[in-house]
């Protein structure tokens, strides 16, 4: 299934997606999209029975704003350098283990809402992220297999990071990567039994129409499955938690000087195969 929310912000109502492409209002089934509704099965299935019917009202999509397709995220964990790509493009060695880092909750948008450019920032910079989304608590897991179960579903994420902040400022990476709507996600939430491979993805990422990012998940250092078995020897993940796994080759910060990071009108355009695309237009904040 596609799920996903519509509306004004923090007024959006759950609908779906259906097969022809048809929006569908989810309201009078379920409250929203998020991790109760991820992890009760019994919920999920009424929403599928509603669907297969043909019982669920059009939604008319003229005009009507796509947010989040998720709500009440608990946390957002993210997965620095996890591309054998990215990493030789900044000069950085692959992991031994996951770069693990925050990003607030209060930082995600809709996929096609406003960026903003941090006030005094010169190097804020795209990433293309495959998103996962928890669906049962996982805690100390024992194999990447198990990790994979947990997964409720997929969509696509832009870690809009700020790299003067995030690696010339002193600490740690957070400072370069919360601020105000640095985590542009959706359109869709979609369910897991719909990507068979997360490691079989392409995820690609456009600015002014220019492609710049143009990579696979099979890149990816630590899997899908592997990533989150790891994260649970650290912390309990919870329905509704998000985990940012990482961006391909391809960002500001590896191109050679003059460095191309992105200032106000510009545009980004981003879409992962299957997980639909996203749009934002940058302005100062």
């Amino acid at each position: 299934m596609k799920l996903l929310r519509v509306g004004t912000a923090g007024a959006e109502r759950p609908a779906l997606l259906d097969a022809e492409g048809t929006l569908r209002d989810l309201s009078g089934v379920v409250a929203d999209v998020d991790g109760a509704l991820l992890a009760d099965g019994a919920a999920l299935g009424r929403v599928r029975a509603a669907a297969d019917a043909g019982e669920l009202p059009v939604l008319d999509a003229t005009g009507l704003r796509i947010g989040p397709p998720l709500g009440r995220i608990g946390k957002i964990v993210c997965i620095g350098l996890n591309y054998h790509d990215h990493a030789r493009e900044t000069g950085a060695e692959p992991p031994a283990e996951p770069v693990v880092f925050m990003k607030a909750p209060d930082t995600v948008v809709g996929p096609h809402d406003t960026v903003l450019v941090p006030r005094g920032s010169a190097k804020t910079d795209w990433e293309v992220e495959l998103a996962v989304v928890i669906g049962r608590t996982a805690r100390y897991l024992g194999s990447a297999e198990e990790g994979l179960a947990q997964v409720a579903g997929y969509a696509v994420a832009h870690d809009v990071s700020e790299r003067e902040f995030q690696i010339e400022r002193g600490g740690t990476w957070d400072k370069g990567k919360n601020c105000e709507t640095f985590n542009p996600l959706g359109p869709w939430l979609v369910t897991a039994d719909e990507v068979p491979d997360p490691q079989d993805l392409s995820l690609k990422l456009w600015v002014n129409g220019e492609l710049k990012q143009d990579g696979t998940t099979a890149e990816q250092i630590f899997p899908v499955g592997e990533v989150v078995r790891y994260l649970s020897q650290f912390m309990t993940l919870y329905p509704g938690d998000v985990i940012n796994t990482g961006t391909p080759a391809g960002v500001a910060m590896g191109a050679p000087e003059p460095k191309p990071f992105l200032r106000a009108g510009d545009v980004v355009e981003l879409e992962i195969e299957g997980l639909g695309r996203q749009r934002q237009e940058f302005k100062d904040a």
